[in-house]
């Protein structure tokens, strides 16, 4: 055992290593915001727009921080925001069972919660994946981002528990507690790259140096690396940019709102809690499924007609009057989340590894301004109407237009080629 465990290529170790952290982020935090948003919200006394506008303030602080943390990835490598993400998280969940305020509760959510959470449970794990592979790239990235769900399936529902057994405040201080003693010993394994470890992507054996090329330096000649400017001057760039971030409005208020929704439903919290942990654990199979298809097909492509399938999932909730339609709406409205690792493979593919980081941090600031109006949006319609029906309908409109922009993705081409028409490469 230890034999084969010494032979298989360290960058799966790596994954491992950015799956856990997003099983963490996953369970106690991306999911964990839907559990707790009742309870608090409860006992703070807040509508649901007030409340929604916390995790919306979050999310638009994540979007003016990632071209930032791209920048500080690509120059030093994931560790030192994993580290920095995990320390504030940690902190400020316990500061969190303390707020009595909704003053306080915005201060520590944004102030310490969310500061660094983006940067280090969700974009280092991605930069992770895109550097150790490039063949693997899709699959590998899969596996990152199936561990959010398989969180969600495993922690989600022991938080729900947690708050119903002991109260949302002491749940909260104890998932602090989990973040820091689970988190903080991953984080010390992380390494930068394969090359900074004599390795090459994807386990690949060492290239023989010829032409004056290092046998570091071989490996890249023949990679596409954009810079960040030329790919700001590609079409693909912004449709996937603008795609993505409609894509997010649906799912960060689908997600935000999954508990209240289920309960306007006509199912109790716990319950719902439960389907939402079903959910999450519905996307480790999809994850698996649209990452292995999307080194087979045109993962633009694929990722349009998932779209349609969440719009379909979304017509049998709008209808939903009996739990069998809510178990179908469950495995087809999972797409939307778990085609985001062909998403970013699509990104590496056309743009490559070396300023990865960047551009996707570039991208991330339009993108994550959906989740700004995602939750917000749903919790203004539910407040003015008490009923998510409307707010429904508008989200099949949306990922409609977001299947029709996927379907207009094509690969840039290279600078080279850009130079050299008509030559093949």
């Amino acid at each position: 055992m230890f034999t084969t465990l010494s032979r298989l290529f360290y960058g799966w170790r790596m994954i491992a290593i950015g799956s856990a952290l997003r099983m963490l982020g996953g369970g106690l935090y991306y999911y964990g915001f839907s559990v707790f948003f009742l309870p608090l919200s409860q006992d703070l006394g807040l509508n649901r727009a007030a409340t929604s506008l916390v995790f919306s303030l979050a999310r638009a602080q994540g979007a003016f921080e990632s071209p930032v943390a791209g920048y500080f990835l690509d120059r030093y490598g994931p560790r030192p925001l994993i580290i920095t993400a995990i320390t504030l998280t940690s902190i400020g969940h316990m500061l969190l069972s303390g707020v009595h305020s909704y003053a306080a509760l915005l201060i520590v959510y944004m102030g310490v919660v969310s500061l660094s959470f983006q940067a280090g449970f969700m974009d280092a794990p991605m930069v992770i994946a895109n550097t150790w592979f490039i063949r693997k790239r899709t699959l590998a990235m899969s596996v990152v981002s199936a561990s959010i769900g398989l969180g969600g399936f495993l922690l989600t529902p022991i938080l729900a528990y947690a708050i119903y057994a002991w109260g949302w405040r002491r749940a909260a201080f104890g998932a602090g507690v989990v973040f820091l003693i689970a988190g903080l010993p991953l984080a010390l394994f992380v390494r930068r790259s394969p090359e900074s470890m004599g390795l090459r992507p994807d386990g690949d054996p060492a290239v023989p140096s010829r032409s004056g090329l290092s046998e570091q330096d071989a490996p890249h000649r023949a990679e596409i690396n954009f810079t960040l400017a030329d790919a700001l001057r590609t079409s693909a760039f912004w449709l996937l940019t603008v795609a993505t971030g409609l894509r997010i409005v649906a799912l960060s208020a689908i997600n935000v709102h999954y508990v209240p929704l289920m309960v306007w439903k006509g199912v109790s919290e716990q319950h719902a809690a439960f389907l939402l942990g079903a959910q999450a654990f519905l996307g480790l199979p999809s994850h698996m499924l649209f990452g292995w298809m999307a080194d087979r097909v045109n993962k633009a492509k694929l990722m349009a007609v998932c779209m349609g399938a969440a719009v379909i999932g979304l017509l049998f909730l709008i209808y939903a009057e009996n739990e069998w339609q809510l178990w179908i709406f469950l495995p087809l409205y999972t797409v939307v989340e778990s085609t985001f690792p062909v998403n970013w493979s699509t990104v590496g593919e056309f743009f490559g590894r070396k300023n990865f980081a960047k551009i996707r941090g570039t991208m991330s600031f339009v993108q994550t301004w959906g989740a700004v109006i995602g939750p917000v949006t749903a919790g203004a319609v539910y407040d003015r109407t008490h009923s998510y029906n409307h707010l429904l309908w508008g989200l099949v409109v949306v990922l409609l237009v977001t299947g029709c922009l996927y379907a207009m993705v094509v690969r840039p081409a290279s600078i080279v080629e850009q130079k050299l028409p008509g030559r093949i490469l």
